[in-house]
């Protein structure tokens, strides 16, 4: 491996590299080399090294290049090889990994690397596909051969919302056999011709309404011009608060247009992937002349390449994605608007290393972009609440009504315990009456229905029914029950997992201890799906009732579909997981049913309040989008608890006021800021002794005001076989957070990795 060094060949510069390593004594990354033929290569652009004694090539990023070095010249090894141009981040993804890095305690080069996709350090590759819409006029009085004219009015005749057509699509609406009607009529100018990616083509097809509104509000007018306003003048943050269906979209919509006619890009970030189709659509449909790229986990390898490829070469003017789409490659100096939908959502929170927050990081890019950054809730997180009440570091809009034609559903909350004692059997149902009536009465109006179930499955408990023996199934590998899953399939009918690292063994007919027959009970959406067949013969799985969770979705494909479907109301009834429970605007549901609004209340995290109002709020919201009065119905345990009660009551504001209240008193976030450290290892002993050391070790650094809790076992003390001690700092301030973070790290006290995971800014704390 000698031509690995500097003395074998003579160096073109030296680059300062951060490998996709956890190496975080090194923030400033690993010195190498840059050989001649390697002339020419810019900060951003992703690289293999050798590294470490094996010289294990090893990918990482240029973040610095200087011409002379302060190492030994001959010790230095060089570079191995660039990947293609197309894996380079721009300056401000470096200057915004730099900051991710730094405040969520993540190796920089970790850090760099989860900013880049996959798909596009393979150099997969594209397909596009030419769609086609209406060019110029025919002149007066020409004539065109018949091929040509059938397939201009084939495409003439087609509705606005089902243009552009895909080259394919029109020639068999035209009859015609070969391309070249088609090309002649692009080579004339008559028919407009463009490339668009697969996923464009695909998601075109997602438009539910093109159409836009006659005038705003008076309340989304002055919304739109107070922000717009600042487009061109620098950095600003706004919290956008409006009910579910008070026109939000639209105002986003508007500021977006208002964005390109600067010549600027936006972005636009939704919490999930089931959001992105008809958000897609809606934006494809309202920016027919513009480019929209679509960037999440869900596509395939060669589509996020595809769309990668559009935002880095400015071909795209608005980004729309999940959470890793704040890190679109935009040129410099062309991002104009940062939009986070659904802002209160917990997927914008990443769960591995880095464990950064899409929104937190989202406005700290319009900071560096020096642009506004626009948060949008029915029901905003309490942090971003009191940053626009309290400290007013953000610019609060109020949008209190929804839209004109638009009322609130009707709430009604009901003791789920009352509610099953009202069946005259002693069998345990899932729908009491009420809930049961209003489905029919709905059905049979032909409007649709929204089932909600935050929990998949079929049973969550699975148990000997003698109590004198009290066996439990729990999974082998974690300390968490196990769920039972109905799959017709197998001689057991079922299959039995956890849910936390995903064992998977088959139902046992009988209890290991003393023999009995086992019993399986609880809640889950397949149980919701079996009863509701049982309950209304009409319904028709697959067919006119379907079931959308990470079971009977397989890919964003299946997700798409079902929700193609539901929009063009083949589907009657969508029963599902929080997956349905946000975004979504159909105007075809009149009844939406939340099974159990308590499968997180109960939780021992101090959030599991907050979640319970947002999911009971934003589900409610899903119906009462038309002309048709919306009636929601709740079941719960706990109809007297505030964050129902409120819920059904629509009002935010009392519940965040409650709420807040409640945290002040505790000295919790976002009256304080928090750090969770989680210490992993096989062997229980060396698990505690690591979080005892920690914990002393970070008492020694911190100033009085800071307050650490632990070591303590986490609510799920083992996971995957592996036993988890917590540590918790709480500080009066990000900045004293910070300082003692950074502290600790360059004291080697906190080393992120495989056994200790570092969640700064904690959104759960199972």
């Amino acid at each position: 491996m000698a031509t690995l060094f500097a003395r074998d060949r003579t160096a073109a510069g030296y680059a300062q590299i951060a490998v996709e390593r956890a190496v975080d004594q090194y923030p400033d990354g690993l010195t190498y080399a840059i050989p001649p033929d390697l002339v020419g290569l810019v900060e951003g652009r992703r690289v293999v090294v050798p590294l470490g004694r094996g010289d294990t090539p090893t990918g990482g990023y240029i973040v610095h290049i200087a011409g002379s070095t302060e190492l030994d010249p001959d010790k230095v090894k060089f570079i191995l090889r660039a990947d293609p141009a197309s894996a380079t981040l721009p300056p401000d993804l470096i200057q915004l990994a730099r900051w991710i890095s730094t405040y969520y305690c993540a190796p920089i080069g970790i850090t760099l690397a989860a900013m880049l996709p996959a798909a596009v350090k393979k150099n997969v590759g594209a397909v596009t596909r030419l769609m086609l819409d209406l060019g110029d006029p025919l002149p007066l009085g020409q004539k065109l051969p018949p091929k040509q004219r059938a397939a201009l009015e084939a495409l003439a005749a087609l509705p606005g919302d089902q243009r552009p057509i895909e080259l394919h699509a029109l020639m068999e609406r035209a009859s015609v056999r070969t391309r070249a009607p088609i090309t002649h009529l692009i080579e004339r100018g008559l028919i407009d011709a463009r490339r668009r990616t697969t996923i464009e083509a695909t998601w075109a097809d997602q438009v539910v309404d093109a159409f836009t509104p006659e005038r705003l509000t008076d309340r989304q007018r002055h919304i739109v011009d107070e922000i717009a306003a600042s487009l061109p003048g620098g950095f600003s943050s706004h919290l956008l608060y409006g009910v579910t269906g008070a026109g939000k979209t639209e105002v986003y919509i508007r500021l977006i247009e208002r964005t390109l006619a600067g010549g600027r890009m936006a972005i636009m970030l939704v919490p999930e992937i089931s959001l992105t189709p008809q958000t897609g659509g809606r934006m494809i449909g309202r920016f027919p002349r513009h480019r929209v790229a679509i960037l999440h986990s869900g596509l395939t390898a060669a589509q996020r390449h595809q769309q990668w490829a559009l935002v880095a070469a400015g071909e795209a003017d608005i980004v729309l994605g999940a959470r890793s789409a704040v890190f679109a490659p935009l040129p410099e100096g062309r991002l104009g608007l940062v939009i986070v939908d659904e802002e209160h959502d917990g997927s914008y929170k990443q769960d591995q290393a880095p464990r950064y927050h899409g929104r937190d990081v989202a406005v700290r890019r319009a900071q560096i972009a020096g642009c506004p950054v626009v948060l949008g809730s029915a029901t905003p997180s309490l942090e971003s609440w009191h940053n626009a009440t309290a400290r007013q570091t953000y610019v609060l809009h109020r949008l209190p009504e929804r839209a004109p034609g638009l009322r609130l559903p009707r709430v009604q909350v009901l003791d789920f315990m009352a509610q099953v004692r009202a069946h005259h059997d002693r069998r345990v149902h899932l729908f009491g009456p009420a809930l049961q009536d209003a489905i029919r009465r709905t059905l049979d109006d032909d409007g649709q229905v929204l089932l909600l179930l935050n929990r998949r499955g079929y049973a969550n408990y699975i148990a000997c029914p003698d109590h004198h023996c009290g066996w439990v199934m729990n999974c082998d590998h974690c300390d968490v029950t196990t769920v039972y899953h109905r799959a017709g399939r197998l001689p057991s009918g079922g299959y039995v997992q956890c849910h936390h690292c995903g064992a998977e063994q088959k139902l046992p007919a009988t209890c290991p201890d003393c023999g009995r027959r086992i019993i399986t009970f609880g809640l889950g959406t397949q149980r919701v799906e079996e009863e509701l067949t049982a309950a209304f013969p009409d319904l028709v799985p697959g067919q006119t009732m379907l079931r959308i969770d990470s079971d009977a979705m397989h890919g964003s494909a299946d997700l798409h579909e079902a929700l193609r479907r539901f929009g063009q109301r083949e589907i009657k009834l969508l029963v599902g997981t929080q997956m349905i429970a946000k975004g979504l605007d159909y105007p075809g549901v009149r009844l939406v049913g939340v099974i159990n609004a308590d499968t997180a209340i109960n939780l021992p995290d101090f959030r599991a309040t907050e979640r319970t109002f947002q999911l009971v709020s934003q589900v409610c919201g899903r119906c009462g989008r038309s002309d048709h009065p919306g009636l929601a119905i709740v079941q719960t345990f706990n109809p007297d608890s505030p964050a129902i009660r409120l819920a059904a009551a629509h009002d935010y504001e009392a519940f965040a006021a409650l709420e807040l209240e409640q945290r002040r008193q505790s000295g919790l976030p976002p009256f304080s800021r928090m750090a969770r450290i989680v210490f992993r290892d096989g062997d229980l002993v060396k698990c505690i002794a690591a979080a005892r050391r920690a914990h002393d070790a970070i008492v020694s650094l911190a100033e009085s005001s800071i307050r650490v809790r632990g070591p303590a076992p986490c609510p799920i003390a083992r996971l995957n076989d592996k036993h988890r001690q917590q540590v918790e700092i709480i500080a009066p301030t990000a900045a004293t957070l910070q300082t003692l973070i950074s502290a600790a790290r360059n004291a080697g006290v906190l080393r992120p990795g495989a056994a200790m995971a570092i969640d700064v800014d904690p959104v759960a704390l199972l």
